[in-house]
């Protein structure tokens, strides 16, 4: 359409420009990465606080 390329003809060169990723120093997509550390970080200060609760209140 309005002579360019398709979409997919486009993204495809974009992607042959780009240098090779590295291994084990890439994560794709930024937004995941930044769920995924949110999670662990989330669920390593929850069991940090319910063991402190534990404690205090001491059920064994």
């Amino acid at each position: 359409m309005f002579g360019r390329k398709p979409i997919e003809e486009r993204l495809a060169e974009r992607r042959a420009l780009l240098p090779p990723l590295k291994e084990g120093e890439h994560f794709e997509h930024g937004p995941a990465k930044f769920v995924f550390v949110f999670l662990i970080v989330f669920l390593v200060v929850a069991h940090l606080v319910g063991l402190v609760v534990l404690m205090i209140i001491d059920l064994n």
